[in-house]
């Protein structure tokens, strides 16, 4: 464990304990999407190269324009 780690769960330690059980659940819940999201991107890195290939043969094509924020 990290010395900021450590900090941080002695400082969490002197909470009441309903709050250092939402501080808890909420650490958990972004532990857990973060584990998620590695997942989904491990899965899909293919996917996500083909796109970008694709993207910028079009760009390198002359089929792309310049995005217009003021026209969203």
């Amino acid at each position: 464990m990290t010395e900021l780690l450590e900090q941080a769960f002695s400082e969490a330690a002197k909470l009441p304990d309903d709050e250092q059980d939402a501080l808890a659940k909420w650490m958990l819940q972004i532990i857990e999407s973060e584990r998620e999201w590695d997942a989904a991107f491990a899965t899909s890195a293919d996917a996500l190269a083909k796109l970008a290939h694709e993207a910028l043969a079009e760009f390198h094509a002359g089929e792309t324009e310049e995005l217009d924020p003021d026209a969203l």
